[in-house]
């Protein structure tokens, strides 16, 4: 990292930095995920700081900010650790990774006994093949377990999905390096972060309506209970000189909770719904201490 004025590191590395990028690719997401990013970063560009120490995002799902900011240093954490695995590997193993991709193969019944195999009993590498190859051919890219935490969204109707981007792979690779990436519950995570650092937390939203909740991404659900101890978890980091932002739903739960904070609303498609006219423009809060 390089610093700036007045002893602070800048967020960004630089253009061209070696070990952050491939040439002529712009590193990105390598799952597709709900509750995703990518398409709300034009509106979140002018909201990101310009500097920082190290950047924390411990609700990683896709990463779509992580790629699209591209930190010199970073502590990026989920509690799915299927997830985290994937991450891991894509940094560590990707070669490895891109070979086991390439024997998976888009039919029902072979989709339907690759979605049967235990995690536990492959490989790591295996299991980061096995993620990638359901969540490219799986219905709308979805994670959602069952109540043993069994993967079990059907197949999607795709004829040639690619499975096995070998490119962009490579490019999150390397823009992986330097991070450090575990799988711990959020509070654990950012007890490390120190005045000066940023961190972004994309918590699962809470829901505005009794169809709009999506509790299925882990073995636990996010309710009530965990939104408030997350804004507890975020005054606390406030205190301590923590950059802080956060997105959310425009709820009444979330505008209570975060009362006194500066609140930007942006306008998002949603994705997941069972009603096509549920599919429209709706808004999403930003909470920012700075």
């Amino acid at each position: 990292m390089s610093r700036t004025a007045k002893g602070q590191y800048r967020l960004f590395s630089d253009v061209g930095e070696p070990g952050h990028s491939v040439p002529g690719v712009a590193a990105g997401p390598f799952l597709k995920w709900a509750g995703g990013k990518r398409q709300l970063l034009q509106q979140y560009s002018p909201l990101f700081p310009t500097t920082g120490r190290t950047y924390f995002e411990p609700f990683l799902g896709g990463g779509a900010v992580f790629f699209h900011l591209q930190p010199s240093a970073a502590v990026l954490s989920d509690v799915n650790e299927e997830l985290i695995n994937a991450y891991v590997v894509v940094r560590d193993e990707v070669d490895r990774l891109i070979a086991a991709l390439r024997v998976h193969r888009n039919e029902k019944n072979y989709y339907y006994s690759v979605r049967a195999w235990k995690p536990e009993t492959l490989t790591p590498v295996e299991r980061a093949a096995r993620l990638i190859f359901l969540n490219r051919t799986c219905f709308n890219g979805l994670y959602r377990v069952n109540r043993r935490g069994q993967f079990n969204v059907p197949l999607g109707r795709y004829s040639n999905p690619t499975i096995c981007d070998q490119t962009a792979l490579r490019a999150a690779s390397l823009a992986l390096r330097g991070s450090e990436i575990c799988a711990v519950d959020f509070e654990e995570a950012l007890e490390r972060a120190r005045a000066g650092d940023f961190a972004y937390l994309d918590p699962p939203y809470n829901p505005i309506s009794a169809t709009s909740s999506f509790t299925g991404y882990a073995e636990e659900s996010f309710g009530e209970g965990e939104q408030r101890r997350l804004a507890s978890i975020y005054k606390r980091m406030d205190g301590r000189g923590v950059m802080l932002m956060l997105s959310n739903s425009a709820s009444e739960l979330v505008t209570g909770l975060y009362a006194g904070f500066r609140i930007v609303e942006v306008t998002a498609k949603r994705a997941i719904n069972s009603r096509a006219d549920g599919r429209g423009p709706i808004s999403e809060l930003v909470i920012l201490n700075y």
